[in-house]
């Protein structure tokens, strides 16, 4: 079997997606995947269905969940199925390769080590790999729980962060130009992101577009005090200041106080 999360909840058996058709199942099997080799108490998995009121026989309904589940996913050779009894309640056993979460954690993990050993060809080749693996919104319609919520929240600042190193290493191997679309449309779909813009205002510098550069600025101080009353961070603000002052942006190495 293999499970993907990154995205909305699949099961597959090879090639064949498993239809889980009751929503609150979906629930329980996100919550195990997250908590992959972990154990999930018979409680956590009530509160992250039903909340904090729960129906006097959820732990009847949360048993039969629990063996429909099994019956769904295909089971090992010797008869045994990855979800497994364990008290206080129950645990995913998961192997190698069978999560899209395990292979994206592994993914950046590469990108993070190969960006600070200067291997920036190779963490950019990390990073996309890694985000290749996202299918959408993660979990979107199962996020009521604490579980799911916090994970989903999480993850998604994993994803950014990896957007932001990809960029960098991209800026790092001179692709400043292939960049400028890309990064207009990140600072629009994450307004609040300081990094996108001063990723955008070094990429636009150095394409010899000093004038939009500043402009950049000029709208992250913008959107900045009208939605949230602050001035631009310290990193924004220097940057500024070097292109005023004319500091030469044309290499990889250049601004390194900025970036």
């Amino acid at each position: 079997m293999r499970y993907e999360i990154l995205g909305s909840l699949r099961a597959l058996s090879g090639n064949t997606v498993v239809t889980i058709s009751a929503r609150k199942m979906e629930i329980v099997l996100a919550t195990l995947l997250i908590r992959a080799d972990q154990v999930v108490s018979v409680e956590q998995l009530i509160e992250e269905v039903w909340g904090h009121a729960p129906p006097r026989r959820a732990t009847a309904a949360l048993y039969v969940y629990i063996s429909q589940l099994r019956k769904l996913l295909s089971p090992a050779a010797d008869g045994a199925t990855a979800l497994e009894t364990r008290a206080p309640g129950y645990v995913m056993r998961i192997g190698d390769g069978e999560l899209d979460f395990h292979a994206f954690q592994r993914r950046v993990g590469d990108g993070r080590g190969h960006f600070r050993a200067g291997r920036h060809d190779q963490a950019r080749q990390a990073f996309q790999q890694a985000l290749a693996l996202w299918r959408g919104p993660v979990l979107s319609d199962l996020r009521e729980g604490p579980i799911v919520n916090g994970f989903a929240t999480w993850i998604e600042e994993v994803r950014l962060e990896s957007v932001e190193m990809l960029n960098e290493a991209n800026l790092e191997l001179g692709r400043h130009r292939e960049l400028v679309s890309e990064l207009y449309g990140l600072v629009r779909a994450h307004p609040f992101h300081e990094a996108f813009y001063r990723q955008l205002m070094i990429a636009l510098c150095r394409s010899e577009r000093r004038a939009e550069a500043l402009g950049v600025y000029q709208d992250a101080r913008t959107v900045l005090n009208d939605e949230l009353g602050i001035e631009p961070g310290p990193r924004l603000q220097r940057l500024q200041l070097d292109i005023l002052n004319a500091a030469p942006p044309a290499g990889p190495g250049d601004m390194k106080a900025a970036v």
